[in-house]
């Protein structure tokens, strides 16, 4: 089985890349274990971002890589919080004040549409020329009041109009398939079984 390094301390993207590796005999593999810290995240992308994370802990343990970089874009505001999501109010990151404040900026728009945006990037090695980038969106709107108790981050605002409820009301195996994630997820196991044919 070969070993691929995840870039991310985040449980449960771990839990879900594992399960995404494991059909193609990849072993997914925490960054912290293998003493690989936190890359910088400079750019004011998302797939740039995730691309970084993805080269530097493959650079560091020479092993194959996977990463993401994700987060919640507000039309009205540019597509702010954007790849500042998890520290929107500042550091450290905090839930209750990045909602706070997304809610706040938005009371002065009558657009309260946003999407969830997630890339995924692997990368053979850390010089790959050929990294397979995988993206997803979720669609929705920003509500004032919280509703749900599942989910993470901003799922409590975030309402699904075509499901009458938020991403935080959602069960995890609902979310996991319709989510920015999971829509990413599904595109890059495509690429992996394409990735894996080419190879015999």
């Amino acid at each position: 089985m070969k070993r691929v390094v995840i870039a991310s301390g985040n449980a449960g993207k771990l839990r879900e890349f594992a399960v995404l590796l494991d059909p193609f005999d990849f072993e997914a593999i925490p960054q912290a274990a293998l003493g690989v810290r936190e890359a910088e995240e400079p750019h004011i992308t998302f797939v740039e971002n995730a691309l970084v994370k993805a080269r530097h802990a493959s650079r560091v343990t020479g092993l194959p890589a996977l990463a993401d970089d994700s987060g919640i874009c507000a039309i009205a505001l540019g597509g702010a919080p954007g790849v500042r999501s998890a520290r929107y109010a500042g550091e450290p990151g905090n839930d209750a004040r990045n909602n706070e404040k997304l809610i706040a900026a938005l009371k002065v728009h009558a657009d309260h549409r946003a999407f969830y945006y997630c890339a995924l990037v692997f990368v053979t090695h850390a010089a790959d020329p050929h990294p397979l980038i995988a993206t997803g969106e979720w669609h929705g709107e920003i509500i004032a009041a919280p509703r749900g108790e599942g989910g993470f981050g901003y799922d409590p605002y975030f309402l699904l109009p075509e499901h009458g409820c938020t991403a935080a009301e959602l069960s995890a195996e609902i979310k996991n398939r319709i989510s920015h994630r999971g829509k990413a997820i599904h595109l890059l196991t495509e690429k992996l079984r394409s990735m894996q044919s080419r190879e015999g």
